[in-house]
């Protein structure tokens, strides 16, 4: 990571493990004057400002408190995609007081400005023909079973016969013109219909068919398209462990390609000095693709585990932003298919 100002230690939040860093690089409130930062994905409008959606509660909140009572949807603007983001304030504050959560920002194919929330919600999408707003609400996502268990999409209700929130929902423009949705199940889900679908599922759970993997605990996928393929990362949470699958029509035939990162073993939150911050949780991976290739990836952050930050102390979370060699990744993703059909 290339410094956007000079790595500081005095005057701001965190461990030593997370001293010294960039407090511009991505989104966070360093002196802990208000909001501890989640979730995110990052939009490039037509005039080159990148736009952060994500979500934030106030630091007065434990953070197992802050996203579950707390959480909202907000916006932040950059002029570099490394940051410094600056927080714009709620995306929706005329609904639901800006409840969000799990919340990702998309260009669709019309060209309009989409926002999503889901986990706390029952997963809705709002739009925008200005990246800036104001949002208002499309409609809530709606899903076809199509053969499958709803519980693949949504949560089943624990006191009614009925499924309610989606969670960790990301949506995905495929080159065909179809969205694409995956969610903490990561079953592939299709919409030929626009993009509140409605979405059929169109696959059991991703890495099911190798039971060497982790078969529970899953969470936070992410999904891309670049270099003729489609990839999806997840984080497998106990053991602080992300897979990477690939698949050629993004919807059968998805081949596990080994480990994406370790925490305790990849230290991938390297500045170009040699300092390293060494984040306790290290979770929802998305990735940014510009012309073909992903160049960078965020990663929601926190310096402690998560059961020591307790609200109005010395501890929160951020977005941090990683530059991502996506054209050499392609080049290798590219021979290694080649080479497997021969």
């Amino acid at each position: 990571m290339e410094p956007q100002k000079a790595l500081i230690s005095e005057g701001i939040w965190g461990d030593s493990n997370v001293i010294p860093r960039d407090t511009t690089n991505g989104l966070e409130d360093a002196t802990l004057k208000k909001w501890c930062y989640w979730d995110g994905k990052i939009i490039k409008d037509d005039e080159g400002k990148y736009h952060m959606y994500a979500s934030r509660w106030d630091e007065k909140y434990s953070h197992s408190k802050g996203w579950h009572i707390g959480s909202k949807g907000m916006h932040a603007v950059s002029n570099n995609i490394m940051g410094p983001y600056v927080d714009k304030g709620l995306l929706w504050p005329q609904w639901k007081e800006g409840i969000g959560h799990n919340v990702i920002g998309l260009r669709m194919h019309d060209g309009r400005f989409a926002a999503v929330t889901s986990e706390l919600t029952d997963g809705e999408i709002f739009v925008s023909e200005n990246p800036n707003g104001p949002f208002k609400l499309l409609g809530k996502i709606k899903v076809d079973p199509n053969g499958f268990s709803m519980g693949l999409a949504r949560y089943q209700n624990k006191t009614k016969p009925h499924y309610g929130h989606m969670s960790n929902v990301k949506i995905l423009l495929r080159p065909d013109g179809r969205y694409m949705l995956i969610g903490r199940s990561t079953a592939v889900m299709i919409s030929d219909n626009g993009i509140l679908g409605p979405y059929k599922i169109m696959s059991d759970r991703i890495y099911k068919k190798y039971p060497e993997l982790p078969q529970t605990r899953n969470e936070d996928p992410t999904i891309w398209y670049s270099g003729g393929m489609y990839h999806i990362v997840y984080n497998h949470w106990p053991t602080k462990t992300s897979h990477h699958f690939t698949s050629e029509d993004g919807i059968a035939d998805w081949k596990y390609r080994g480990i994406a990162f370790k925490k305790e073993e990849f230290k991938i939150f390297k500045y170009t000095d040699g300092t390293i911050n060494d984040w306790q949780f290290v979770e929802r991976p998305t990735a940014y693709v510009e012309n073909g290739h992903v160049t960078h990836f965020m990663f929601s952050v926190i310096d402690v585990k998560k059961g020591q930050d307790r609200g109005s102390d010395n501890h929160a979370s951020k977005i941090v932003v990683v530059p991502f060699d996506g054209v050499a990744f392609d080049k290798y993703m590219q021979k290694l298919v080649k080479e497997e059909k021969k």
